[in-house]
């Protein structure tokens, strides 16, 4: 597998980065893993948007979702024709919450999209063997853990500490991690993981490499990088462009 990071900002764009977007490839197919608020632009430097044959959607919340509406326009008045509907697996409610984010009062999005509603469970897609399970988040949110030719990869969508994503991690070779929360007292609970909570998810789950993402502009990347890296020494802070060999 090949994974690259469209964008890694935590809660929002910031300076560096859009907000959260990975485009993972393995023998020619292309599959995209939430379309947050900016990346869009970014993605079409790393792939042609008429190559991506499927979006995951770990959840409904802006960072993770809102480029689908460029994505749209793209696609309706730029792609090439005939073009074939591009798969979208979300949580139940993404059909309609899309269409309205995209446009109050038009007929919906099913003339791009091939809307699929996710749970918990295994399933194949393209190449991959794909395993969802429900993470420690205010919304219906899923971690997701790809699996082909004896490689895998675990990206946790947005969660708080959450034992079911330790299980789904489970010996995986790339552990890709959100760290939104700063360290500090009275941190809401079942929202964000801290840097050094991220490190023990990885080190509970024998993951093989810990990729630190989804850092808001506002909270410190290194100081994340140093409380994950105190408790799980294989860690690494990601950024945009970033691309790793699975």
């Amino acid at each position: 597998m090949k994974l690259t990071v469209v964008g890694c900002s935590g809660s929002g764009p910031g300076p560096t980065s859009p907000a959260s977007s990975y485009l993972v490839e393995h023998d020619g197919f292309r599959l995209l893993l939430d379309l947050g608020n900016g990346a869009f632009g970014p993605l079409q430097g790393y792939a042609d948007p008429a190559s991506i044959d499927a979006v995951f959607l770990s959840h409904l919340h802006a960072d993770h979702c809102l480029d689908v509406a460029p994505f749209v326009v793209w696609h309706r008045y730029a792609a090439p024709k005939p073009r074939s509907l591009v798969p979208l697996y979300a949580p139940v409610g993404a059909e309609r919450r899309l269409a309205l984010a995209y446009d109050m009062d038009g007929d919906g999005l099913t003339d791009v999209f091939d809307f699929v509603p996710v749970g918990p469970g295994s399933f194949s897609l393209g190449p991959f063997e794909v395993t969802l399970a429900r993470t420690a988040h205010p919304v219906e949110c899923y971690a997701i853990r790809l699996a082909v030719d004896g490689r895998s990869l675990v990206y946790t969508g947005d969660t708080g500490p959450c034992p079911r994503v330790v299980d789904l991690a489970r010996g995986a070779d790339v552990f890709l991690a959100e760290a939104a929360h700063p360290p500090g007292p009275d941190l809401p609970g079942g929202l964000h993981l801290t840097g050094r909570e991220a490190g023990e998810h990885a080190s509970a789950a024998g993951v093989g490499r810990l990729l630190l993402t989804h850092i808001p502009a506002w909270v410190d990347g290194i100081g994340q990088l140093f409380a994950a890296s105190a408790v799980f020494s294989e860690t690494e802070l990601v950024r945009s462009g970033a691309t790793y060999e699975i």
